[in-house]
């Protein structure tokens, strides 16, 4: 890896020129935000696989790539964009994204109850910075974590949804991120989302990334995510980055009393990709479920590291992540349950499966228990391995060929991720485009 220095030089000096080229315009909080994270990443610089975080993973690649900022879309880019949002529903409320940039043309807005707020961060930051200011950068830490002290100093723009007490928004709310993957360049985007539904709200909201070719270059994306009281809010995370790609993300969450949170999340593109998520369960009565699909192949590596902390007593909440892995693939999983002192009878249950469909595949996996209440019901447990033999030659018995019986049971493991997400029409849509996916891979049989 380059020298520590030389990587952090590089970031202050694009920080520097992002800071004189308009982000100065600012609110005065916003900067100082800024400055402290920026201040932060040198500090910490890239973690290493010393870490133990991060002992399976090496971002070196991310680390030694010369990346430049995205200045946004070049040219015109709209025909080719629309034609990567083809086939969605037409009805929901939209934000497109290119490069991490607002485009206007391209997203559409119904009309929305009385006050929600469904806007560009930028366009939020502009007209009202009071009402991001509360949330914004306030869970999501960039103490801790070098890419989000990253993301933080170069917030700029992202989505912002806001729904009031009591508001109910029925359709998806979707949020593109479009990368325009330019031969050539290797570009580096932070896009920002900030979710806050208030007392009673429902939505249900899907942040997309997506390439619109083959490219290199780095998506650093941060989603902070507050669901109040008595609120329910599903979200749906497809990531289908270029196979050239790297993204790191971090997905924060914090739940009130009652609150209810379905984060569903698919990993399917990117060539190294890591996705950081922590839900706080900071209210008596919260329910959380946590739910992950994995579909690698090639020499993709994707690693998920979850935290859950159960804050407050009678909280709910079950975690389920399975992936299929062929070829050289390799997919990392840790999974930590935290129950404070005080948190009594919480309920929480963690899984994750990986089905190995190559004997080069790899997967690592350490679900942990941190327990300091005594009225408690926790469970956690892993498994890796190949299909499972007995199935086969059960299904073969009935007359299935060997590809066709395997395929089945690859798609069994998918499905069962699938069969969680509560939005029927949103649940097809990804069932197919995981069933797609699995025919590209030879029929989902013994190779991915």
């Amino acid at each position: 890896m380059s020298g520590t220095a030389d990587v952090t030089d590089r970031y202050l000096a694009l920080y520097r020129a992002f800071a004189g080229n308009g982000a100065s315009r600012s609110p005065v909080w916003l900067r100082d935000m800024r400055e402290a994270a920026i201040d932060r990443f040198t500090e910490m610089g890239f973690p290493s696989t010393k870490q133990e975080d991060w002992r399976f993973t090496s971002v070196a690649p991310i680390a030694e790539a010369p990346f430049t900022l995205s200045a946004g879309p070049k040219g015109d880019l709209a025909s080719a964009t629309a034609a990567a949002l083809r086939g969605v529903a037409t009805n929901a409320a939209r934000l497109v994204f290119v490069d991490g940039t607002i485009a206007p043309q391209l997203s559409s807005l119904p009309s929305l109850p009385a006050g929600v707020r469904i806007e560009s961060l930028a366009a939020a930051l502009a007209r009202d910075p009071d009402l991001p200011r509360e949330h914004l950068a306030r869970h999501a830490s960039a103490e801790t974590s070098p890419f989000t002290a990253l993301n933080t100093a170069f917030l700029s723009d992202g989505a912002f949804i806001s729904l009031p007490a009591g508001a109910q928004v029925e359709a998806p709310i979707e949020l593109f991120y479009v990368a325009t993957g330019v031969e050539g360049e290797a570009t580096l985007s932070h896009p920002r989302t900030l979710i806050v539904l208030g007392r009673g709200a429902a939505a249900t909201v899907v942040e997309r990334y997506v390439a619109l070719r083959d490219g290199r270059y780095w998506t650093n994306a941060v989603a902070e995510v507050v669901v109040g009281e008595g609120a329910h809010l599903e979200v749906y995370r497809v990531q289908q980055e270029s196979r050239s790609a790297y993204q790191v993300a971090t997905t924060h969450a914090v739940q009130a009393r009652d609150s209810v949170l379905r984060l569903h999340a698919l990993a399917l593109g990117a060539s190294l990709s890591r996705h950081d998520m922590y839900a706080a369960l900071a209210g008596p009565g919260a329910d959380l479920v946590l739910n992950g699909f994995y579909l690698l192949r090639g020499h993709q590596h994707a690693d998920h590291h979850t935290i859950i902390d159960h804050v407050e007593p009678h909280c709910t909440s079950h975690e389920y992540f399975n992936g299929i892995l062929g070829e050289q693939a390799h997919g990392v999983f840790t999974g930590r349950i935290i129950v404070r002192e005080g948190a009594q009878r919480t309920d929480s249950k963690q899984t994750n499966n990986n089905l190995l469909l190559s004997a080069e595949a790899r997967a690592d996996s350490q679900p942990q228990l941190e327990i300091y209440a005594d009225d408690v019901k926790c469970t956690h447990g892993s498994t890796a391995g190949p299909l499972d033999e007995m199935a086969l030659h059960y299904l073969r018995s009935r007359g299935l060929s060997p590809d066709v019986a395997a395929g089945m049971l690859t798609y069994g493991f998918a499905a069962e991720i699938m069969g969680r997400m509560e939005h029927a029409g949103l649940r097809a849509e990804l069932d197919a485009l995981v069933r797609t996916r699995l025919a590209e891979r030879g029929g989902g049989g013994r190779r991915a």
